[in-house]
């Protein structure tokens, strides 16, 4: 008995340590449930991540099959009009010497071929006649390597791309997220647990040590906790 007291000075009456272990208990099973639903709604923010990404890839290669077809027109009707231009000019139903600036003439396949270019090639067809008249040998090979040629679809393959690089990268994120709250909650389970064994002890030095061991690994926890992104229900 005079054992006993000593302990009970030394660290405090058994009312005080169970007061600590009992909110420590609540407060704990609390935090677990709460980042039990942060877990799960991580989860599914990863999944729906996950998705649009793949919505978006899909995207992107349907306008990028898009751009290649249409390039692949641009190509065609570039090498027809070089091949009708070469030949109105043997035939000589046009005029044309280096240093001339190109002229549809109507009447001729050239011209007509010229005229019915797709609206995103002839830009770069007119500044590359241009920039041929001026220095054929600065000039580039082809209007395909102007920086006129643009083609709408490309550009929306390149942007959906990107799109789901970045739906990817926050997929990732949310799994790291997921991941780390499941961390916690295996922490507070420890906590629990400790505080559970704590009123199972029959000396009350091990009891106070066991609850002690409890709230640093729940202060620590409900830390880590705070510090994560949150999903909120509302």
């Amino acid at each position: 008995m005079a054992k006993e007291e000593k302990q009970k000075k030394l660290f405090g009456t058994s009312d005080r340590v169970e007061l600590v272990a009992t909110l420590v208990l609540a407060l704990a099973a609390i935090f677990t449930a709460w980042a039990a639903f942060e877990s799960a709604k991580w989860s599914g923010e990863q999944a729906t991540n996950f998705s649009r990404a793949g919505a978006a890839r899909t995207e992107s290669t349907r306008f990028d099959t898009r751009a290649g077809q249409l390039a692949g027109i641009d190509v065609a009707v570039y090498m027809s009009w070089l091949d009708a231009f070469n030949s109105d000019r043997r035939d000589e139903l046009i005029s044309f010497a280096p240093g001339d600036l190109y002229e549809p003439t109507d009447g001729t396949l050239s011209g007509f071929l010229f005229e019915r270019m797709r609206p995103e090639f002839a830009p770069a067809m007119e500044a590359w006649l241009v920039a041929f008249s001026g220095d054929q040998e600065t000039a580039p090979p082809t209007p395909f390597a102007m920086e006129e040629y643009v083609l709408a679809d490309g550009l929306e393959a390149q942007r959906l791309q990107q799109e789901a690089d970045d739906f990817a990268a926050a997929a990732g994120q949310a799994n790291q997220n997921s991941d780390d709250y499941v961390l916690t909650v295996v922490a507070f389970a420890l906590v629990l647990f400790f505080v559970g064994v704590s009123s199972k002890l029959n000396n009350s030095r091990n009891g106070l040590l066991a609850v002690i061991i409890a709230t640093v690994m729940f202060i620590g926890t409900t830390i880590v906790l705070l510090s994560l992104p949150k999903i909120w229900p509302f």
